[in-house]
């Protein structure tokens, strides 16, 4: 009988130990400046891009497929976005911005409405060459979005080198964005 209680005392002690051991790693790691809380883990990272094919967003848009991307020639950014997501509007000054670089943005409208993109295209601007419907979002899904916005670094040869979950900003794309695009370029 005293062994159980000294068991279920034992029990949340190693919890709270195995926790607080992670914590204090998190805490080294952010200290060293080797912890990004944008680094989501992606297994598709270095492997060609899913096979797809999408829609035009808008009237006035061309939709995409994997063949396209693979049949730029150069990098691409490939951007999930929604109207209805307020990151993404915090994102699209920085989307404007890149819009004035060498490499091409295309965008993915994830689970949204024609007329309600365009309305957000319309206030915030339009960076991207080309902009694609992922309504039902399957091909979010086949690409592991787990949220918009996302963005994905595509070489040239439809490789994905690089994943970014949440907003730009300034800093991911010159310290991540510009790195890859003078290596991959």
């Amino acid at each position: 009988m005293i062994a159980g209680r000294r068991l279920l005392f034992l029990g949340p002690l190693a919890v709270a130990g195995v926790a607080g051991a992670g914590f204090l790693a998190t805490l080294h790691r952010m200290s060293a400046g080797t912890y990004d809380p944008h680094e989501v883990p992606s297994p598709l990272v270095g492997r060609p891009i899913p096979d797809f094919s999408l829609p035009p967003q808008t009237p006035d848009a061309a939709g995409f497929s994997a063949a396209d991307i693979r049949a730029a020639g150069r990098p691409v950014l490939v951007n999930f976005f929604a109207s209805w997501c307020a990151p993404c509007q915090v994102e699209a000054p920085i989307l404007m911005a890149l819009k004035q670089s060498s490499i091409p943005l295309w965008g993915i409208a994830y689970k949204d409405k024609p007329e309600a993109a365009a309305a957000f295209l319309g206030r915030t601007g339009n960076p991207y060459a080309r902009i694609a419907s992922d309504a039902p979002g399957r091909v979010a899904i086949d690409w592991g979005v787990y949220g918009v916005p996302e963005t994905y670094f595509i070489d040239r040869t439809g490789i994905i080198r690089w994943r970014w979950a949440g907003p730009l900003n300034e800093d991911s794309l010159r310290t991540q964005v510009m790195p890859l695009l003078q290596r991959y370029a």
